[in-house]
């Protein structure tokens, strides 16, 4: 059968509005073998796992287990675990690293405020701080979720690690199997699709000088589907490569049809239209899944500057 990603590519559908949204992303390295709930399937405490999947719903914040490339041996003992929050939201991005022995200590983090922006429980539980090392690669390699995620997935990440890239770490779960191998960077959170070594590279040394690089961008996971399609299509349109410059400030509709409201740090604005439509032929969503599908897909109808009062008035 042939794997989800291959079809996907093939077929050319788009990636644009595809990422996995949170507005605050919360990582845990954890060792060892992931299964396909990594929070409850992993050698994580399993009862650790599920307070933390209760704390975070309706926060905005998106957990995830992370580990380093390479061999994923758990040594069972309580060694130094890495952990990071970021929040992606324009006008308060933020990424705070800590280190800790006893992932329990993450119950003592206040997940509404980390969600809202507010980092200091993470200041206060774990003793974080400003991460100052460079922006984070995210690899998605769980195969248990899906099989193109560990054939295609682990192999970047071992090649970015390998080469000497900075913060590359295998994650458990980005969403969008069949756009393997994807990528999330930090501190921005944009994600990305399809990616290969060289590409991934552009994007950190882009993100490293505040740009965003939009070939292979499925997005910011700061919006909602409908929002992460249009600000793309604004920096496209009018060549806004800055990070943290455009933010969407409303989405009024319902699926299947949007109007999304972007607005630069410089005052203009764009009302966006956009439209769900279904990608043709029907593929496979994922890999081992029988029933083909018509994966949802976001398309832009029509774009249109706003003009504002100031500018009315002169």
């Amino acid at each position: 059968m042939s794997r989800c990603a291959t079809v996907s590519r093939m077929l050319d559908e788009p990636v644009s509005g595809t990422a996995a949204t949170a507005t605050t992303w919360l990582l845990l390295e954890q060792p060892g073998p992931w299964g396909p709930k990594a929070l409850t399937s992993s050698h994580l405490d399993p009862a650790l796992g599920r307070a933390l999947e209760a704390a975070a719903e309706g926060t905005g914040v998106r957990i995830a287990l992370i580990r380093r490339p390479g061999r994923h041996a758990d040594p069972g003992t309580a060694a130094v675990r890495q952990v990071y929050a970021a929040h992606v939201v324009p006008g308060n991005l933020w990424l705070h690293s800590a280190e800790t022995r006893d992932p329990h200590r993450l119950l003592g983090l206040d997940l509404a405020a980390l969600g809202a922006g507010d980092h200091r429980s993470f200041g206060a539980a774990l003793g974080g701080r400003p991460h100052s090392s460079g922006p984070l690669a995210l690899v998605c390699t769980n195969g248990r979720r899906d099989r193109c995620c560990a054939l295609l997935g682990r192999p970047l990440a071992a090649e970015l690690a390998a080469s000497g890239v900075r913060g590359t770490w295998e994650v458990t779960h980005l969403g969008g199997h069949r756009f393997s191998p994807t990528v999330l960077v930090l501190p921005y959170g944009y994600a990305y699709g399809r990616a290969e070594a060289h590409a991934v590279k552009e994007v950190l040394h882009g993100a490293q000088e505040g740009r965003v690089v939009l070939d292979g961008c499925r997005g910011c996971s700061a919006w909602g589907r409908p929002g992460q399609a249009a600000e793309l299509f604004v920096r496209e349109a009018v060549g806004e490569y800055g990070a943290g410059a455009l933010s969407v400030v409303r989405t009024e509709g319902a699926a299947p049809r949007w109007h999304v409201t972007v607005v630069h740090a410089d005052g203009r604005r764009w009302r966006v239209e956009v439209a769900q439509g279904a990608s043709l032929p029907p593929r496979p969503e994922s890999c081992g899944v029988a029933v083909l599908g018509s994966p949802a897909r976001m398309d832009v109808v029509s774009l249109r500057e706003l003009r504002t009062a100031s500018a009315l008035a002169s």
